[in-house]
């Protein structure tokens, strides 16, 4: 198999998923205190996906358009999707008495902020989670305004070792614990979305289609080579379903049909080896099937919304401009950093 479309382990597809798009979780601020308190109202810059995991007490969260309050409990975490504000408060003291953390910050540098709390009631964690174009299509769609993933259900125990873990190595601050801080940002988002997936019904869409296990032979099938294109009755044999009922069975769980799944998960390998490979286009459209460069570029652009020449140099150039922010480069392309708040 060609290099660049090596698998995950096989009859993952979820793993598969992750593989080919770009889901970057980023650990970026926390908070830390005791007796009665009140954030102030926190603008939310970036309004896409903001989490706020509760390490230790309970916290009560407030946000635009969520209606009633959620109770956080240690080891929950709130997964705010697109809103603008948020507040957090202490669940203990009444309101005349909590005091107003001027300083409360989730996009403020952690280390500082953490160094000391070993021994607070209530300790918040902040981050976001950074999505390219094709993780934006897969994780937005499929999480409400507010996801709340909750600490006590069995499908959250990995929530809860890596929320742990990541506090040890807050508290401790040895050696390395910047890098390690960053790759438990990784594990978190990945534990929050095997938590939801397993709390909630999901809409139709990547991520319902991809842990679901009537279709995961033709998941199976239509992910083993990307070139190919089975028919709609080996797809259906694979689920071991008539043709029309595997045809209505995989849009309800997809949201798409077969045809228009496989399309795009040829595009996510495109995608992918355009980004982390050298690869000529004409080379690629070969290996994903297409009769023609020509073709494979028009299918592209239909896909993505620009050429592959020129999406490859986008997220090139983008790359580039975060590897000199996050070194301090002046050169930078300004308001790009490397962990944006």
């Amino acid at each position: 198999m060609n290099p660049l479309f090596l698998r995950a382990r096989p009859g993952d597809p979820l793993s598969e998923v992750f593989d080919l798009v770009e889901v970057n979780g980023v650990v970026s601020g926390g908070a830390a205190a005791s007796g009665p308190w009140t954030s102030p109202r926190m603008v939310m810059e970036r309004p896409e996906l903001k989490f706020m995991a509760l390490v230790r007490g309970r916290v009560r969260l407030t946000a635009d358009s969520l209606g009633a309050p959620i109770e956080l409990e240690a080891g929950d975490v709130a997964v705010l999707n697109h809103r603008s504000w948020a507040q957090l408060e202490s669940v203990a003291g009444e309101e005349r008495t909590r005091r107003v953390l001027d300083d409360l910050d989730l996009d403020d540098d952690l280390l500082a902020l953490m160094g000391s709390a070993a021994d607070a009631d209530d300790i918040v964690v902040g981050g976001h989670v950074d999505l390219n174009a094709a993780g934006h299509a897969l994780v937005i769609p499929a999480l409400p305004p507010v996801a709340h993933i909750r600490a006590a259900a069995p499908p959250a125990l990995g929530v809860r070792r890596v929320l742990d873990r990541l506090f040890e190595e807050l508290v401790a601050e040895r050696a390395g614990s910047t890098f390690a801080i960053r790759q438990y940002g990784q594990l978190l988002v990945l534990e929050l979305l095997r938590a939801y997936l397993h709390q909630s019904e999901l809409p139709p869409g990547w991520l319902r289609v991809s842990v679901d296990e009537q279709l995961r032979p033709t998941l199976e099938l239509m992910h083993a080579e990307p070139a190919r294109r089975p028919s709609l009755d080996e797809l259906a044999r694979a689920a071991s379903m008539s043709r029309t009922t595997f045809a209505e069975r995989f849009r309800a769980v997809a949201g798409m049909p077969p045809v228009a799944y496989m399309s795009r998960w040829r595009m996510l390998h495109a995608q992918r080896a355009l980004r982390d490979s050298d690869i000529g286009v004409g080379a690629l459209a070969s290996h994903l099937g297409y009769a023609s460069e020509s073709a494979f570029s028009t299918a592209f652009k239909r896909e993505v919304g620009e050429s592959p020449l020129r999406f490859r140099q986008r997220v090139r150039h983008r790359r580039e401009d975060v590897v000199r922010s996050s070194h301090g480069d002046p050169t930078a392309a300004p308001g790009r950093s490397a962990h944006p708040g």
